[in-house]
């Protein structure tokens, strides 16, 4: 009993550590590990944080008289409820002499541990990655045209800055074709890091241009619908603070795609404390499409300190302003496009929670590290003198900060 303990606490360990070591972009996002979950595996409100959002002013000009401003408060919630696990088998002598035997645990870290922590963490980031991704409606570049300076990059930090994002810890995720074509099209400034030390991350090429870029053949990639081309209806139907439109009259619900982004003619970004307009169109992303209506982020904020749309010259703009308004998407119809993607941390969160230790399950353990919660089972299997083991994690995902992060598009995949 002793041994078998012994090697589940020293496969946690390793679990541990190769997940740190492989979760390229989880784990340089906010992590955090939902103490109300511990020991027990329920958490205190059930499977579901709320998170308070920051407050925001507005500032009264002109006069000395004081304009006291209500509380907006807001929450958004993360769902932990996530549950994904890998599982494997020993025999009991590959057990028994890895506990004893350092160069036979390597071993066995090499032929299981390993490779299973790599299919595991790979899926789960490759699902975050993509949740996270289709969140973001900032996109920079043009459709079509190969990243290849450094200009993409600039222009995604522009908009970090607009939505001012935190200048510092930027990173970017970004496919090894890109990152070919632009450390190629721009070598100098790709220098080989030596900042990193003993926080190596895999997939860590340099830092440059204000953010750390990371190779991730995980980046999502946008597939556009069959149809780009359209207006919003005659009645669009946006409310202030609301998060539809409809535009299926002329953009059947069909040919949308979760994940597109497209902006409204004459409806402009500001600035989120001045209110100035920005010279662009705000940008949307679809997150849901109904039978009418199209759900959207962010919402559309018309008034208040929140108000995030203005006309070209940063006037409040009023909800008949989206009606029978030309749509233009970001790419071409049917075509797809790699979405490599510039964020601070803090625009995303990955939450893990403890597990329960299943009653009777005396073989069960439980570790957490740098905000990732882990569970290592084992039992046997007497017929074949095997012992099965599982880990598992849970888990839940947000995009708290969206604004703080931006999509950057190139070339259209062959």
């Amino acid at each position: 009993m002793a041994n078998t303990l012994k090697v589940i606490d020293m496969v946690t360990k390793e679990a541990l550590r190769i997940a740190h070591e492989k979760a390229t972009f989880i784990g340089s996002v906010d992590r955090q590990y939902d103490e109300s979950f511990k020991d027990n595996g329920r958490g205190k409100n059930g499977a579901t944080l709320r998170v308070r959002e920051p407050n925001q002013y507005t500032r009264t000009q002109g006069t000395r008289v004081i304009d006291v401003q209500d509380q907006a408060e807001s929450t958004q919630t993360i769902t932990v409820a996530t549950q994904d696990h890998v599982a494997m088998r020993f025999n009991s002598t590959e057990l028994i002499q890895s506990v004893n035997n350092g160069a036979a645990f390597d071993d066995l870290s090499k032929n299981y541990i390993e490779p299973a922590m790599a299919s595991l963490i790979s899926g789960v980031e490759s699902d975050f990655l993509a949740f996270c991704t289709k969140a973001v409606s900032n996109v920079a570049g043009t459709a079509g045209t190969a990243i290849t300076t450094l200009a993409v990059p600039g222009a995604a930090r522009a908009k970090l800055n607009q939505n001012l994002a935190p200048k510092d810890k930027r990173c970017i995720q970004m496919d090894s074709v890109t990152m070919g074509s632009i450390v190629n099209g721009v070598s100098g400034y790709f220098n080989p890091s030596n900042a990193i030390g003993d926080q190596y991350k895999e997939g860590l090429i340099a830092r440059t241009s204000m953010a750390d870029y990371y190779e991730n053949e995980r980046v999502w990639t946008m597939v556009n619908g069959s149809d780009v081309t359209g207006s919003t209806d005659a009645a669009a139907l946006v409310t202030d603070g609301g998060t539809t439109i409809d535009m299926h009259t002329l953009l059947p619900v069909a040919t949308q795609v979760v994940g597109q982004v497209f902006t409204v003619a004459g409806v402009y970004d500001c600035h989120p404390e001045t209110k100035a307009a920005y010279p662009h169109l705000k940008q949307f992303t679809i997150t849901a499409i109904g039978a009418t209506t199209t759900t959207i982020s962010p919402a559309t904020i018309l008034s208040g300190a929140k108000r995030n749309v203005g006309s070209s010259t940063g006037a409040a703009i009023a909800t008949t302003a989206f009606n029978a308004q030309v749509i233009t998407f970001v790419g071409a119809a049917s075509t797809s496009y790699v979405q490599s993607l510039m964020y601070h941390p803090e625009a995303f969160q990955f939450v893990t929670a403890d597990l329960p230790l299943m009653d009777g399950a005396d073989k069960c353990v439980r570790k957490t590290q740098d905000g990732i919660s882990l569970r290592v089972w084992m039992d046997g299997d007497i017929r074949n003198d095997e012992l099965l083991m599982r880990i598992d994690i849970l888990y839940g995902m947000a995009a708290l900060r969206a604004p703080w992060a931006c999509r950057m598009i190139g070339s259209a995949n062959a």
